[in-house]
């Protein structure tokens, strides 16, 4: 059984951030484990992506930053929606910062559901 909270030992706070494929369905749908030490996009890139994302953090904290200089803080168990073509960028994560995302054509869920 693999654990989605263990890093490789080949991860490095200097190197690349580490993410993986955990799981793939029909239609593109995927579901990546991504690991980070403090990881973030660099300045000024922007993510504009053709699919939706669904983030989760499972340890740590993270902060997502929009063109219009709003940011979304994200902590243990909290999970955002991205639809696709919404510029955005990873402006901080803890060290270490653990997430679980889904792309694809991704629907949240109804709030209280």
């Amino acid at each position: 059984m693999d654990n989605l909270l263990l890093f490789p030992e080949s991860l490095r706070p200097d190197g690349p951030e580490f993410s993986e494929t955990v799981c793939a369905a029909s239609g593109a749908v995927r579901v990546e484990r991504i690991l980070s030490l403090g990881h973030v996009t660099p300045e000024g890139v922007w993510y504009d992506q053709a699919e939706d994302e669904w983030v989760a953090v499972l340890e740590g904290t993270a902060r997502i930053a929009y063109p219009d200089g709003s940011e979304v803080s994200l902590a243990r168990g909290d999970h955002l929606f991205l639809p696709r073509h919404v510029r955005h960028r990873v402006a901080y994560t803890s060290s270490p910062c653990v997430w679980l995302a889904v792309f694809g054509q991704v629907r949240p869920g109804e709030p209280g559901a």
